[in-house]
């Protein structure tokens, strides 16, 4: 049994739906992927890591939470298996034929694929705003599907220039954006190293094997940043979510504070 508040949209009634929005009417909206995370780590952490700090802010900020998005991004760009230097050894790691990874196995191009992407998060945008919601945040947990968010947000802050009824506020983040001026923090914005690893290991603790790491800390690790990840842990981790609920807490309270500073064009977002 936890104390934490209900955040999760899908798994409240109706009246705990309007009860939360109206104290706080936040969507968050993490998105993700499935992806090689070394051998220590588990594929989805990208979503698995967004997903639980978005509902840490829901749980201290307010609003709710979204079903997770693991599925729709391109296959054969920006995406370890497809573009690592190591693809090979991935692959060989997953038990899997390299040239499941390479341009043209999936069914659509590479733009296809893209645009898909982007006609999906609009979708959820819109769906978000008919449910009455005046502020929708997405949570990339993939860095490279923050420039997808960023151009779905654009695009539907434009949309509602023409549209009847609430105007929803739209913004996207991935984290480590927010943190890395500050040193503390360093590094920030790995894949599978210290940074994404501790994350992980304080938002979603038990999912890790360090154990796997290899003792020689110049040998080099198949598909993830080598920078001192044998020194992941949670405290470092909560110290990045504390900091990082904190920048988001103050963007979304001037979001719904100030409603009129972003909208329009040109909008600060």
């Amino acid at each position: 049994m936890t104390n934490e508040p209900l955040v999760r949209y899908e798994r409240l009634r109706p009246a705990q739906i309007v009860e939360r929005r109206e104290a706080c009417p936040v969507a968050w909206i993490p998105i993700g992927t499935i992806e090689w995370h070394g051998f220590h780590n588990p594929v989805g952490l990208d979503t698995l890591k967004i997903d639980a700090l978005l509902e840490r802010c829901a749980q201290e900020i307010g609003g709710l939470v979204f079903p997770p998005l693991y599925y729709g991004e391109n296959r054969e760009m920006a995406l370890m298996e497809a573009n690592a230097a190591d693809r090979d050894r991935i692959a060989e790691g997953m038990g899997l034929d390299p040239a499941n990874f390479s341009g043209g196995y999936m069914y659509q191009s590479p733009s296809e694929q893209d645009a898909n992407y982007h006609h999906l998060l609009l979708h959820i945008l819109h769906e978000v705003r008919s449910l009455g919601f005046r502020v929708a945040v997405i949570g990339a947990g993939h860095y490279p599907l923050l420039d997808h968010a960023r151009a779905a947000v654009a695009v539907f802050q434009q949309a509602q220039r023409r549209l009847e009824g609430t105007h929803t506020i739209a913004w996207a983040f991935s984290g480590y954006e927010l943190l890395r001026a500050e040193g503390e923090f360093t590094p920030c914005g790995d894949h599978a190293g210290k940074w994404e690893t501790s994350l992980l290991m304080h938002l979603d603790p038990g999912m890790q094997d360090l154990s796997v790491l290899p003792a020689d800390r110049g040998e080099g690790l198949v598909g993830a940043s080598n920078n001192g990840v044998q020194d992941s842990n949670a405290e470092f981790g909560r110290r990045a979510v504390e900091a990082m609920v904190g920048k988001v807490r103050a963007r979304v309270t001037e979001f719904l504070d100030h409603p009129e500073r972003f909208r329009g064009h040109g909008a600060p977002m």
